[in-house]
């Protein structure tokens, strides 16, 4: 067993135009924190100098060469207290004269690495070039140590490269703004990489920016160890490094289950293009013309009386249907067959064509999870039904505790052409892996229907923030302030409909719902299903105005555009 770690985070309000008084300050915190013990000590994005830069000649006499006169003054404390800093300043290389946004991690011995932010935000582009360094890990006497700076994060790819490397602990630097922080992005990070996150990030006003502190430090199972709200301070936890090396999500070995195979698209953008010229070229699937539709989520518990789950899918279809005006429902993991016991029917049998059957009188379409027997060959499957018959089936491809007795792995993504717009099916235990949803996304996928059965803790809470934002943006008290989902949704740009397994007795949590394809658009479009048996329902919007460029966020796909596949080539190997 290691040997508890002590660590901080530092939030602080740097001032524009006034470096050696950010310097001091923060020196003084840093100080501060190591005086009390903590071992390292992560500072926010740009913290030296302040962040909304308008353009080179306004940043020129404020940055600096790493190693350089910075960093050996915050080398002197952690030399004086044997520990390590992570510090945010803007560098310029020598070289090249070209400046970047860096986080520079210091040591006893000096500057032990320095991350260069690859994915920039709107406002980096004024002044800096994109990093160049890649994504590393440190090794240093306290663990194994990466850096992120602020944007990075919005992308699965950067955590997941660090994760794979072995960090231990993810030091995220930022100047977050525009929602209620610790903020769903960090948590999920965390979560999905199973490591500790130490967020360092800025609060107060800079050229009208309200940044929304929330600095804080995650578990690697999402929980909050430690956390600031608004004003300057330091917060501490102490970390189990060992809980982040058993690399555990949702209770599973994830790093073990990955399938590299499946992911060869990570390191391309299908989005480099238009979209809507891209997928008609050669006229091979182009992407369907989309609509306005109402999508529900059910969540019930089925048994093992196929028969009996089938009365219940149908009972709840009707609900749907009339009380929620869906056209399209998804149903839980194995929603058909139950899941105590695999209790397989074949794809072409009786079970499927009862599904259709329900589907043809209530001209509704729906997915549902089965157990799936193909010619003695069983698999965990879905299937996505309508009044016209069969429409697609998918097997899923990573498999879980409760699969692996009994299930082979498929190995191909379901996706699917329907009015909806194009569908992509996942199921379960598949959500956890980033690069599931990130490769359906790739493939074009407007809405991902995820039925499932997970039993972890999938949300958190928020108790309110005092940092004030501009309506609509919301600070009060939310009980699913994060949801892994949402998440899921969001970072790719998609719809997506989670149908979860309720039955509290065996674990399984429910909290079903419905996300929409932007996590920074208030109110946000979704429905969650927080606590019962039961249905709920959403609008969605797959279409594009009349118009050859892509309109819709979901045509569109903001955070697939700016991604840098040219970085993931190690998450293929």
């Amino acid at each position: 067993m290691t040997k508890p770690l002590k660590v901080a985070t530092v939030q602080f309000e740097p001032t524009m135009f006034e470096k050696e008084r950010n310097i001091t300050r923060l020196i003084e915190m840093v100080t501060e924190a190591a005086e009390a013990g903590a071992k390292l000590i992560v500072t926010p994005e740009m913290g030296t100098t302040g962040y909304c830069w308008v353009d080179r000649a306004e940043v020129a006499p404020f940055v600096e060469p790493i190693p350089g006169p910075t960093t050996d003054r915050f080398a002197d404390v952690a030399r004086a207290h044997d520990c390590y800093i992570v510090v945010g300043m803007p560098e310029v290389d020598p070289t090249t004269n070209l400046y970047y946004n860096v986080g520079v991690l210091v040591g006893p011995e000096g500057v032990v690495g320095t991350h260069r932010k690859t994915h920039p935000y709107i406002a980096e582009p004024k002044w800096s070039a994109p990093g160049d360094l890649g994504h590393q890990v440190f090794e240093t006497p306290i663990g194994r140590i990466a850096m992120l700076v602020c944007m990075d994060i919005h992308f699965v790819e950067t955590a997941r490269l660090v994760g794979l490397a072995g960090a231990d602990i993810i030091c995220h630097i930022s100047n977050w703004l525009a929602e209620r922080t610790p903020a769903p992005y960090w948590i999920t990070r965390a979560v999905e990489n199973s490591c500790y996150l130490i967020e360092a990030n800025r609060w107060g006003l800079e050229r009208t920016v309200q940044f929304s502190g929330g600095s804080c430090v995650i578990g690697p199972d999402g929980a909050i160890e430690a956390v600031i709200d608004a004003g300057d301070g330091v917060a501490y936890a102490e970390l189990d490094l060992e809980r982040a090396r058993a690399r555990r999500v949702l209770g599973e070995k994830v790093f073990e289950q990955r399938r590299p195979e499946l992911y060869m698209e990570l390191p391309t953008n299908t989005y480099l293009w238009n979209p809507l010229d891209f997928f008609t070229l050669y006229g091979h699937r182009p992407l369907p013309p989309g609509r306005r539709s109402r999508i529900a989520v059910a969540q019930f518990a089925p048994g093992g009386d196929v028969e009996a789950n089938l009365a219940r899918i149908e009972e709840l279809a009707v609900k749907a249907a009339r009380e929620e005006g869906a056209e399209l429902v998804v149903f839980p993991e194995r929603a058909v067959t139950g899941l105590d016991a695999p209790g397989a029917v074949p794809p072409d049998g009786a079970a499927v064509a009862k599904l259709v059957a329900i589907a043809a009188r209530h001209d509704l379409h729906i997915a549902a999870g089965l157990a799936e027997d193909d010619a003695g060959t069983l698999y965990n499957s879905a299937v996505l039904v309508g009044p016209q018959g069969v429409i697609g089936r998918y097997r899923k491809t990573h498999l879980d505790a409760t699969d692996h007795n009994w299930a082979q792995p498929g190995d191909e993504w379901g996706v699917f052409d329907t009015k909806f717009g194009r569908i992509g099916l996942l199921i379960g235990h598949d959500a956890a892996f980033p690069e599931s949803g990130r490769v359906l996304a790739l493939r074009g996928c407007d809405l991902i229907l995820a039925p499932a059965a997970l039993r972890s803790r999938l949300i958190n809470s928020h108790a309110g923030s005092a940092v004030a934002q501009n309506y609509p943006i919301p600070t009060g008290a939310d009980p699913h302030h994060w949801h892994l989902m949402r998440a899921r949704a969001g970072e790719n740009n998609v719809h997506l409909a989670f149908a979860n397994v309720l039955d509290p007795a065996a674990g399984y949590s429910g909290k079903s719902g419905v996300f929409g394809p932007d996590t920074f658009e208030f109110p946000r479009r979704e429905a969650i299903l927080g606590e019962g048996e039961g249905v709920i329902a959403c609008d969605i919007d797959t279409s594009n105005l009349d118009s050859r460029y892509p309109t819709n966020v979901v045509r569109r796909k903001d955070l697939v555009t700016m991604r840098l596949p040219h970085h993931y080539q190690p998450l293929i190997r």
